[in-house]
């Protein structure tokens, strides 16, 4: 590599480290300011604040906001480049634009390998410990707000809960049914049931019993309550949402097969968060070239102009996030194509615009 790539890495890499530390010690104070109470009253230790909580807060902020501080970082240093003439003067110096791209593209290969490595090993595993301290000393309470969940628990054998009450470990309106060769042959109703963790028992309430019989006969009885057992948990019906970024590539597969035998509306969810470690990383790519493209011109706003240009783009960019994330839970879209939609749309922009750039 030549001086001219060294010096535009060492600008590029600084200056986004540095605006990396400063984003992370902000969103640690505003965070420290929302959970000091919870904090100060499960008396958590001041150690395992600092190195279970925060040190592995700083690596998943850091990484999940890694592509927009990359942008920013580029406008900022770009920018100044082109307002003090030092891109002109490459260009007329008989460097093509080709050419003042690849240290650009160099740096963020870097950070794209150091993202790929942060969201597949590194982060599951700093991300056990922090959603530990969470609902350790923060986030006590397990709340399931879905309703009408109906499972598969095994083969012929589906249960239903119209409402569930984690933190009391009670379902409300249940229904279990057993099914053999395509024909029900028993069917459980209660106005609740609660399951009891010491022993993985379930005291079922007001319970109506149906046996339906080969020849279309029925058997119904009316009981006050059973002790019994069922092969399911009430965590079955409802998963705290933070330990999926706790789960590595192989465990969420895993957890992926696992809901959708389960008949789970949370698949979506998860294989979201799958593809979005790879998408995510990608996204540097598509703006590092949008940022060099646009900062590169000097323009009569300055680097004021620029940042607004970043901002714009910047948030255009979280919506349509946002907006294929909704359509992959909501409306069917694959999880595998819209977490790369965005970074589509957005190659497509920074093509076009690379092709209008000063050259």
């Amino acid at each position: 590599m030549k001086i001219l790539d060294w010096y535009i890495i060492r600008k590029f890499l600084s200056t986004f480290f540095f605006m990396i530390i400063v984003f992370c010690v902000v969103a640690a104070v505003f965070d420290l300011s929302e959970n000091i109470d919870d904090l100060i009253t499960n008396n958590a230790p001041a150690g395992e604040v600092l190195l279970d909580y925060y040190l592995n807060f700083f690596l998943h902020f850091g990484n999940m906001l890694s592509a927009f501080i990359v942008f920013l970082t580029i406008i900022l240093v770009t920018s100044k480049l082109a307002q003090r003439t030092e891109f002109i003067a490459m260009l007329s110096g008989g460097a093509s634009f080709n050419r003042l791209l690849r240290p650009y593209f160099i740096a963020s290969t870097f950070l794209v390998l150091l993202s790929l490595l942060l969201a597949h090993i590194v982060l599951p595993e700093a991300n056990k410990e922090k959603v530990e301290f969470e609902f350790k000393y923060i986030h006590t309470k397990f709340h399931i707000s879905d309703q009408h969940m109906y499972r598969e628990i095994s083969p012929g054998e589906i249960a239903y809960f119209r409402s569930i009450t984690a933190e009391r470990s009670v379902g409300y309106k249940f229904a279990f049914e057993n099914w053999e060769e395509g024909r029900l042959v028993k069917k459980i109703m209660a106005s609740k049931a609660r399951f009891n963790e010491e022993d993985s028992t379930w005291l079922i309430t007001n319970v109506k019993e149906r046996k339906i019989y080969a020849d279309g006969t029925e058997k119904v009885r009316y009981i006050d309550h059973i002790d019994t057992t069922f092969n399911m948990t009430i965590s079955d019906f409802g998963q705290r949402s933070e330990l999926i970024s706790t789960m590595g590539y192989t465990e969420l597969n895993e957890h992926i097969e696992k809901e959708k035998q389960k008949g789970s509306g949370q698949v979506a969810f998860i294989e979201i968060e799958k593809y979005s470690r790879t998408s995510n990383a990608f996204a540097i790519y598509v703006l590092t070239l949008i940022g060099v493209v646009i900062a590169s011109r000097k323009v009569r706003g300055g680097t004021g102009l620029h940042l607004f240009f970043a901002v714009l783009i910047g948030v255009t960019y979280i919506f349509a996030m946002k907006m294929t994330t909704v359509a992959a839970t909501n409306i069917g879209l694959p999880a595998s194509i819209a977490v790369w939609v965005p970074n589509i749309l957005f190659l497509g922009l920074g093509i076009f615009l690379y092709f209008r750039a000063q050259k």
